[in-house]
């Protein structure tokens, strides 16, 4: 029997984003939702796909997506339940506000729908000046960059988190996620913060902010100048943690944490001005805002 045309249709509704249906003559069906459509800068972008099995055309379908210049990126969708599949998009501070197009591919050709639209919302970031201590310096080593890149680049099929992160420490916020930078009067071009600094004395506790494998364990005698003593966690789907500038670490690589159980302390390691610990969260590489998923359950 021949295959009709998928006859297409967008729902928008309450607590749902953006949800796109498809239903085809054979009753199979395709549902795209996008969580935040109109996501300030910064934040992670969740693009959920059901579908019936026989219109995907490989082991998972994938999410690319297009900027106005005709770039695209390409980000994989994960299974996470029967027939349920979910991409994660990141956006950054140093990303330019404006529409974007989700494409989905991967399925049949009746059964694609077309691209979706996201808005990327504009968002203030404050200016930080910082004075640096002589000899201290904002370069990398090139053992703690290497090792530090290809822990963020790993991607692990499954995912470890479940629903909301962690405070990693209980001290106040002293730097937010995206403020930009002066070192010692001189504006760092195409940086921002990545991540949330948070106060403690020396020997503060310091928790894993959701379970996974620790892929990654720096110290600063080690090379580790910049991050100093360094923890890498690997939540699954492309999501890693960094804590850094850690005093001690109580944990090894290969090593399983759990959402909350202790993993080090807060120190001065590495360019710290001042005792704290920074969280660094990444989504495929790139640094964003983890508020969010202190207070959205993305599944």
């Amino acid at each position: 029997m021949s295959r009709q045309r998928s006859e297409i249709k967008i729902i928008l509704g309450l607590g749902c984003g953006i949800c796109l249906g498809a239903l085809s003559a054979e009753a199979s069906t395709l549902q795209v939702q996008v969580s935040p459509p109109d996501p300030p800068l910064g934040y992670t972008v969740s693009v959920q796909i059901t579908a019936a099995p026989e219109t995907l055309l490989g082991d998972w379908p994938r999410v690319s997506l297009i900027h106005p210049d005709g770039t695209q990126a390409h980000y994989p969708a994960f299974q996470i339940a029967a027939n349920r599949w979910r991409a994660l998009i990141p956006t950054t501070p140093l990303d330019a506000p404006g529409a974007r197009q989700i494409q989905i591919q991967g399925f049949i050709q009746d059964a694609i729908p077309p691209p979706l639209q996201l808005s990327l919302q504009p968002r203030e970031f404050p200016v930080q000046r910082i004075r640096l201590p002589a000899g201290a310096s904002v370069w990398a080593t090139e053992v703690e960059w290497t090792k530090v890149e290809a822990f963020r680049q790993h991607i692990s099929p499954e995912k470890y988190w479940q629903g909301y992160f962690h405070r990693p420490a209980q001290g106040s916020v002293t730097t937010a996620f995206g403020v930009r930078r002066y070192y010692n009067g001189q504006f760092a071009e195409d940086y921002y913060h990545r991540g949330i600094d948070y106060a403690g004395p020396v020997g503060a506790v310091v928790v894993a902010p959701a379970a996974g494998w620790v892929r990654l364990v720096g110290y600063e005698s080690e090379g580790f100048r910049v991050h100093g003593n360094t923890i890498g966690i690997d939540h699954g789907q492309g999501v890693t943690s960094l804590l850094l500038h850690l005093s001690r670490i109580d944990v090894r690589e290969g090593e399983w944490v759990e959402a909350g159980q202790p993993v080090g302390a807060i120190g001065a390691t590495g360019t710290a001005t001042g005792p704290h610990l920074h969280w660094g969260l990444f989504v495929h590489n790139h640094s964003v805002d983890p508020v969010p998923w202190l207070h959205l359950a993305i599944e």
